[in-house]
């Protein structure tokens, strides 16, 4: 589905297409957008680091979500999915729409050639303003890079991993391995 630019879709209006299946959709400043399929590269980088914060999160009161999850950002209406995040405690539903959820504390979106620009630019602008988030990670797909972007006192600062490096979520209080999130994913860039 093409959004039509003289048309404002309302959050209804996007729930009535994702609940006719087939490809998955963002609300965007009442637009709808088809989002892309991923490669394989990217849907196993995807899976891997949902397993590793599985791993590194047992017995915290933090659990790991696939790119299943619908998420919202309360204060722009922005509705999307996002490839991994993590919710401390309850999920806090939208009142509007009982399958979106809107407090994730780290999100995870895996950059492909297509939408790398969109998940740095619009998209990160949207997850800042989400009270709950804070740290939002960008896996690249064609070499081993994470980057980490923290809210400090208001402020997001961005940190780069690179081979052989470990990453801190120092609101999970966890630190993951570069090369492990690689190798999980078998990937051998």
């Amino acid at each position: 589905m093409v959004a039509s630019p003289s048309r404002h879709y309302t959050l209804e209006d996007y729930l009535a297409v994702e609940e006719m299946g087939g490809a998955r959709h963002e609300l965007l400043d009442g637009q709808i957008f088809a989002m892309a399929g991923g490669t394989p590269e990217h849907a196993a980088l995807s899976a891997a680091i949902v397993v590793l914060l599985g791993a590194n999160l047992k017995g915290k009161p933090c659990r790991p979500y696939s790119a299943d999850l619908r998420i919202r950002v309360l204060a722009t209406g922005f509705a999307t999915y996002a490839d991994a995040s993590v919710i401390c405690g309850e999920p806090m539903r939208d009142p509007s729409s009982s399958t979106h959820v809107t407090n994730p504390s780290v999100i995870v979106e895996v950059l492909s050639p297509s939408t790398e620009d969109y998940d740095r630019g619009d998209k990160r602008d949207q997850y800042s303003r989400i009270e709950a988030l804070k740290e939002y990670l960008l896996v690249a797909q064609n070499h081993r890079r994470v980057e980490v972007f923290r809210k400090l006192n208001g402020a997001w600062t961005p940190h780069v991993y690179g081979p052989a490096e470990h990453f801190e979520l120092p609101s999970l209080m966890i630190s993951l391995s570069v090369d492990e999130l690689y190798a999980a994913a078998g990937l051998k860039v």
